[in-house]
């Protein structure tokens, strides 16, 4: 029986220069969930690559002294080596600057000209060089681009456009037919209600202010513009060809079962490339995956600090698969995670050198100490033996949900509750004591054999996220990689079979303040970060504690969050603080989106008195800091609270 095809991509990383840690992430997390599908029975198709056109990259090369070529080839090199660093097994590495993929793309903007959907106009707005983009005065956030922030420049040019809004009606009702096409649904409720619902303006789709893209070859002062040209990609990598046959590999893989890309580019790719491949006749991929940042631990990125972190430098001080785990658990299925050096140190330290070394380390020792090695199967079994069996049973269920769910992290969790139980199933029996008497030698083997086999378990279910670390712990027992239908089964391990003599060191512990001596030495530029300058603000008239004591501050946790329509500034909150719900309306909608929101402990003042605005009801107040600029940032506990907790 032919196994079902399955189609991952990743967003193909821009060739701006070397990708940091969050970009890695990106692949990292799709190689862990290609890996689970082929576990999974599939035939999966993983491709990956490079967006290598655009002024932005002109520039660049402008400024290097090198063809926009020369310089794309090397950056589009140093990418491929860290996904080939990070063991990634994509099937596809695709660049845009391949031949067979700019023909393609020729192709598709002919067709679609051809049929009326792109017309020749001007555009005439202010324009983002770094973000390629053009905005209205009006999606200007202080004067600056809405997406990164930087300077815009007032741009005219002539330019070639495609008809968004006469196929935005028909995207709307497939989003709404089709629940699980945008995920998680914070970025499906985005798009819909600010972009889609409001009405689609015709987006531009070729630009003359530059010549680094693929020629319009019917019109050559114009060059594709960058989305157009990135966004075909998925197809193109697949040999689809809009003017004759496509490849077999087209055919069989068509449409995308996942397009994995970072919350920043929703936009582009549920609702342009959708909207692309409605006017070619193609179907579209079944779902896209918006996954969140992985944000450095203090913010900034300062040299001299140490915190610009890239993947090879952390792979060179913690190994590949200790900086796999980290970027894949420590990120939430809807909301940013944070990386540090410190936060690697701690997760090394806690999970990967006691839980996991020490117990594979422990467990072949003690193998090896009172059987010689040999692990048998003696049947004499305990209540808690079948706890323990239940636990990695129970453990092979949950991480197949959780992965059919894309919640990659907790999958990776389930898998260390495993290896947590295996560890509490030491000091439940232990092992020491049982050696101590003969009679009880039977049940000492059983125990070392159920431990064995929980480690295999453990083992097998890990190899999708850590594979390295897999293999090395099923060498060191002489276990085999189960299949999933094998883990359905505990006891497969061979009786009789005899472990490593000398147990190998998994992950040996790190002193954090040597790691960050090191980090300084090495990344540190020799100077004291400049230190940043304070602001002033007009005092207020002082207060006594009994005034101070009036106000109620309290933990709360955003659980839904939207925009105030009709409103530039206001965000409406609904807030849990302990066992009630406040819903509050708050003017940070230049600083944060509604799905940045959700998940967030945030100070609140809960005994304000209520008030309308913009005629929606608030029942209190989120603290924030200004700076002089007036950009805010909600205040957050530093610590992890309950929802609730009082602030004193």
């Amino acid at each position: 029986m032919a196994k079902k095809p399955y189609y991952i991509t990743t967003a193909i990383a821009y060739t701006s220069g070397k990708p940091h840690i969050g970009n890695t992430y990106e692949i990292v997390l799709a190689d862990s969930i290609a890996r689970y599908r082929r576990e999974q029975g599939y035939d999966v198709r993983f491709q990956t690559g490079t967006d290598e056109h655009g002024q932005k990259i002109e520039l660049k090369a402008q400024e290097a002294g090198v063809t926009p070529k020369e310089f794309v080839d090397g950056v589009a090199a140093e990418i491929k080596r860290i996904w080939d660093l990070m063991d990634t097994s994509y099937d596809k590495f695709i660049r845009t600057t391949d031949a067979d993929h700019e023909a393609q793309v020729q192709k598709i903007f002919k067709k679609l000209y051809d049929q009326g959907d792109i017309y020749k106009g001007y555009y005439e707005g202010l324009y983002c060089t770094p973000c390629e983009s053009f905005f209205t005065e009006s999606q200007l956030v202080d004067g600056k681009c809405p997406d990164c922030g930087r300077e815009v420049q007032p741009a005219k040019e002539e330019a070639y456009f495609f008809r968004m809004s006469k196929y935005a009606p028909r995207l709307i009702e497939y989003i709404n037919e089709h629940p699980e096409f945008i995920q998680p649904v914070a970025r499906k409720n985005e798009m819909m209600n600010n972009f889609l619902l409001p009405g689609l303006q015709d987006l531009c789709v070729s630009r003359t202010s530059f010549k680094w893209g693929v020629p319009v070859d019917f019109d050559d002062k114009h060059v594709v513009y960058v989305w157009l040209d990135a966004l075909t990609n998925y197809i193109t990598g697949l040999g689809y060809d809009c003017s004759g046959e496509s490849g077999e590999l087209f055919e069989k893989y068509w449409p995308a079962d996942l397009h994995l890309i970072g919350k920043d580019i929703i936009r582009f790719h549920t609702i342009y490339w959708p909207i692309f491949l409605m006017a070619l006749g193609l179907p579209l991929p079944k779902q896209v995956f918006g996954h969140p940042w992985l944000l450095q631990g203090d913010g900034k990125m300062s040299k001299s600090k140490g915190n610009v972190l890239y993947a090879d430098d952390l792979a060179d001080y913690f190994g590949v698969d200790a900086v796999r785990y980290f970027v894949l658990h420590e990120m939430p299925f809807d909301n940013d995670g944070v990386i540090s050096w410190e936060l690697l140190v701690e997760r090394l330290n806690s999970d990967l050198a006691n839980t996991l070394g020490n117990l594979v380390n422990r467990t072949i020792s003690m193998s090896n100490k009172y059987f010689g090695g040999v692990v048998e199967s003696t049947g004499v079994q305990e209540p808690v033996d079948e706890e323990l069996k239940e636990a990695a049973l129970e453990a092979v269920r949950r991480v197949d949900v959780k992965m059919n769910e894309l919640r990659v992290a907790d999958a990776i969790s389930e898998i260390f509750t495993l290896f947590k139980r295996c560890n509490k199933y030491i000091d439940e029996t232990m092992p020491w004591a049982l050696a101590k008497d003969p009679e009880k030698k039977p049940r000492l083997a059983q125990v070392l054999y159920n431990l064995v086999e929980g480690i295999c378990m453990g083992a097998s279910l890990l190899e999708s996220f850590m594979p390295s670390t897999s293999r090395k712990i099923l060498a060191q027992v002489n276990g085999s990689k189960r299949s999933l239908e094998e883990l359905k089964t505990f006891g497969l391990y061979v009786s009789g079979t005899k472990v490593t003599e000398k147990p190998e060191i998994l992950f040996a512990r790190l002193d954090a303040e040597q790691v960050l001596a090191d980090v300084a030495a090495k990344f540190g530029s020799g100077e004291e970060e400049p230190e940043e300058p304070g602001i002033d603000v007009e005092a207020k008239p002082e207060v006594t504690i009994d005034d101070f004591g009036k106000l109620q501050f309290q933990v709360g946790q955003i659980i839904a969050c939207e925009a105030v329509k009709k409103s530039k500034k206001l965000l409406c909150s609904q807030v849990k603080v302990g066992s009630r719900t406040l819903q509050i309306v708050s003017g940070i909608k230049a600083c944060y989106t509604p799905e940045e929101m959700v998940g967030k402990k945030v100070m609140v003042v809960t005994n304000l008195k209520p008030a309308k605005l913009a005629g929606i009801l608030s029942e209190g107040m989120l603290l924030c800091a200004e700076d002089a600029e007036g950009n805010l940032a909600l205040m957050t506990p530093e610590k992890d609270m309950p929802s609730g907790a009082s602030i004193c």
